[in-house]
């Protein structure tokens, strides 16, 4: 199970700054679940957006569609027909969710309207990637949809270190520089201005085993 948090208003609309059109897309699991990001979600975003963006003489065009998975490519098909109609999508999915959307559209800015706070566990037999540490500060809309955290193994929020060779990890050659990635996709959207955003050093909120009781529901008593 993922579990998120909205990300606080004026940071979504920083990150929605020179966009006129954008696509909010919703997810219908476990977003939904824990009220971060499901179709309710999507709406009262937009409302709140539009409310907003009129009030300053700002106006933006906001669609919305939400997917059964946004961490599933099967889901993201039905998006196909409509992306090319928006300036940059917004997502309201986990990190994974996130990251699988900006690698399908490439070519658009993909920017989170969430932070990923906590992920628990599928005990069924399968292949997994990981793909998001939940760290809770999500900057996914400053690196092209590239996880630096998950994707570099140094976890490097400014990168790229002095060890990337010829696209590849100095640790292993096996494994993509995240930050050339990184560069390449930003390069590809004219937005290498991105890259030059500092951020600050994260206060780390999952190196201990977490139990995380959303607003709107309750810890159950224990018999």
């Amino acid at each position: 199970m993922i579990v998120a948090k909205r990300k606080p208003f004026n940071e979504i609309k920083s990150l929605l700054k020179g966009y006129g059109k954008v696509l909010n897309v919703g997810c219908g699991t476990c977003v939904a679940v824990c009220l971060a990001g499901g179709e309710k979600e999507v709406a009262v975003l937009n409302a709140e957006l539009d409310m907003a963006r009129k009030l300053e003489d700002n106006p933006v065009e906001m669609g919305a569609i939400t997917v059964e998975r946004q961490c599933d490519m099967e889901y993201l098909e039905a998006l196909d027909s409509m992306v090319g109609g928006y300036d940059a999508l917004l997502s309201m999915a986990c990190g994974a969710g996130i990251q699988f959307l900006a690698e399908r559209y490439p070519d658009k800015p993909v920017l989170p309207a969430v932070d990923t706070t906590f992920i628990g566990v599928n005990q069924g037999v399968g292949w997994y990637e990981e793909r998001c540490r939940s760290c809770s500060s999500c900057v996914l809309g400053l690196t092209g949809g590239i996880c630096p955290v998950t994707m570099c193994a140094k976890g490097l929020y400014n990168g790229p270190c002095g060890g990337t060779n010829k696209g590849s990890c100095e640790i292993d050659k096996n494994q993509p520089c995240a930050w050339q990635m990184i560069y390449e996709r930003l390069n590809a959207q004219n937005r290498l201005d991105c890259i030059l955003e500092i951020t600050p050093p994260s206060d780390w909120q999952n190196q201990i085993p977490r139990t995380v009781i959303q607003p709107g529901y309750k810890k159950p008593e224990k018999g």
